[in-house]
């Protein structure tokens, strides 16, 4: 499925992605950084950094949503909505964490929380490694089939 929405010829969507994976990534290690030991501010740090990983990716959901709009085929389409099923999937756990930190008044996570947050972000790598996959490789035959 190639993407359709584009700034300067670049898709959108592939870019938006690096940054809430990257959020993500720096809230588990500074929860486990916390966890270990070090002060309380790098807990909080990491509170954040899963709130602008939350915006960044419903920015990410809208763009794979709009690049939907404009596929024909029906085994693209049905690649791209499990796609954005699992993306949408990673936000609730994440949103989930962020209330369930929301809890205490320091925002720091407990060794559970920790967790969760570890199979999230495991869950958010293997969409991407799966989307990429799909899109690179294994979606190929079914556009070639779309274009005949």
């Amino acid at each position: 499925m190639e993407s359709r929405l584009r700034i300067a010829g670049q898709a959108v969507h592939p870019a938006l992605l690096m940054f809430p994976l990257g959020l993500f990534t720096m809230a588990v290690l500074f929860d486990l950084a916390n966890r270990l030991g070090a002060p309380d501010i790098i807990g909080q740090l990491a509170y954040w950094n899963i709130v602008a990983g939350l915006v960044g990716g419903i920015l990410v959901v809208l763009a794979a949503a709009v690049d939907l709009l404009f596929v024909r085929n029906g085994r693209a389409k049905r690649v791209g909505v499990l796609r954005n099923l699992m993306s949408m999937g990673v936000l609730v756990l994440f949103a989930v964490v962020l209330m369930m930190r929301m809890q205490s008044p320091e925002r720091v996570a407990g060794w559970g929380i920790l967790a969760v947050e570890i199979i999230s972000l495991g869950v958010s790598f293997y969409a991407a490694w799966f989307a990429g996959e799909l899109a690179n490789r294994r979606q190929a035959p079914a556009l070639a089939q779309a274009r005949r």
